[in-house]
């Protein structure tokens, strides 16, 4: 498929609604990516011309927005290796994880769910277990990583031993992009005794992710990280959870189908299927691009995360001794990059992922978080790695004025 930009990709403005005037050099598509025309070519038929209640099959209406989302349904679960049964529609990854933990916890019933997370989960996964460890119903304990992120095994494997009830890991890292080894994780964990919950968010449609051969028994991920609309993700879960007596109460469709939402997580689903193989190829290279000329101009820059088993479109750089609020600040209007995750960007705290790798408070404090896409250009690459060159310099030379 041609890149374009993403500038190229805006269509004309729709009256009454406001235009935006600039167009920066789009760099976070870990926070969210920009949904694919085709996307919202079928997100608009499904809301103009198949307008019916999913629920309301008394008549065509319903039945024809019924049969967009068990097709739909179909995608979703051929992108990430399941049955099609496994596949229930939530509003995104942050509920998908709600309704895992809570089934695991409705499990147990009376009983206490000892849960082993790793440190970096997403902000998500931590506050799903904060609430269920205030309330009493969950207690966790903490898998530790490396430098680079990656899980350290005897961690695991003393957490395992402890005899927990579920192992939450995500796929890939959202900060600093390091890939996880979830076959194995979920073969150690279910050897244990302990169901898995895994965080697919970014990986989805990156990373390899067989729900089905691995048994992996819930798995969350979000619609618009892969080109598809807001609002709407899925949790996936195994044979055996579809078939637990609590799983309707717990993580059941509940009320009113979002049919264009569902409809277009589908087209993303098959797109990302289709043409995610040839677009995470150019994007690599346009990010090895991008790697090679900040390194090159940027004294002491720090690349972090595993650059061996990482995704495709992150690059995670430090800058020691320059303050990244500083550097965002003045590529506002030109590059859209972050911090870090977009649940915590602005907020001024420490990242904890970066926390747990054990990085300095001098590296943490130069974090900046880069996310290429499928429309992102080599041109854009090369400008964007001229304006951050440019911004990192200026902040160098301001805080060489202010020292002396």
């Amino acid at each position: 498929m041609t890149s374009h930009s993403l500038a190229e990709r805006v269509r004309r403005p729709v009256p009454g609604i406001l235009p935006v005037p600039h167009h920066p050099i789009y760099l976070d598509h870990h926070a969210t990516t920009p949904v694919d025309p085709r996307v919202a070519d079928v997100v608009v038929n499904a809301m103009v011309n198949v307008f019916g209640n999913a629920n309301s099959v008394d008549h065509t209406h319903g039945e024809a927005a019924l049969e967009l989302v068990d097709r739909a349904t179909e995608k979703v679960a051929d992108l990430i290796g399941s049955e099609t049964e496994g596949v229930r529609f939530t509003s995104g990854s942050t509920e998908s994880i709600r309704f895992a933990v809570g089934h695991a916890i409705a499990t147990r019933r009376n009983r206490m769910l000892r849960v082993a997370a790793t440190r970096v989960e997403h902000q998500a996964v931590l506050d799903a277990l904060r609430i269920a460890v205030r309330a009493g119903l969950a207690q966790v304990v903490w898998v530790e990583v490396d430098e680079e992120a990656n899980l350290r095994p005897e961690s695991l494997r003393a957490a395992l031993n402890e005899g927990v009830d579920l192992a939450c890991v995500m796929a890939a890292n959202n900060e600093v992009g390091t890939i996880y080894p979830i076959e194995q994780i979920a073969r150690d964990a279910h050897q244990a005794g302990a169901k898995v919950l895994v965080d697919g968010t970014q990986a989805a449609g990156r990373v390899d992710l067989r729900t089905q051969d691995w048994d992996l028994d819930y798995v969350a991920f979000s619609s618009h990280k892969i080109y598809g609309p807001k609002g709407v993700g899925a949790l996936v879960v195994s044979k055996a959870v579809v078939h637990s007596e609590l799983t309707e109460n717990v993580v059941g469709h509940i009320g009113t189908l979002n049919v264009p939402g569902i409809v277009g997580f589908g087209e993303a689903c098959r797109l990302m299927q289709l043409e995610g193989p040839a677009d995470d190829k150019r994007i690599t290279e346009c990010r090895d691009r991008l790697e090679a000329n900040l390194i090159r101009e940027i004294p002491g820059i720090v690349v972090n995360g595993n650059r061996r088993h990482r995704l495709p479109h992150n690059l995670h750089i430090a800058l020691p001794g320059i303050p990244n609020d500083a550097v965002i600040a003045r590529l506002r209007n030109k590059v859209a990059i972050s911090t870090g995750a977009a649940c915590s960007s602005g907020a001024q705290t420490p990242s904890h992922v970066l926390k747990a790798m054990g990085l300095s408070e001098e590296m943490q404090d130069g974090a900046i978080r880069i996310g290429l896409g499928k429309y992102t250009t080599r041109d854009e690459v090369d400008r964007a790695a001229d304006e951050i060159v440019a911004a990192v310099r200026e902040v160098t030379g301001s805080l060489q004025g202010v020292s002396t």
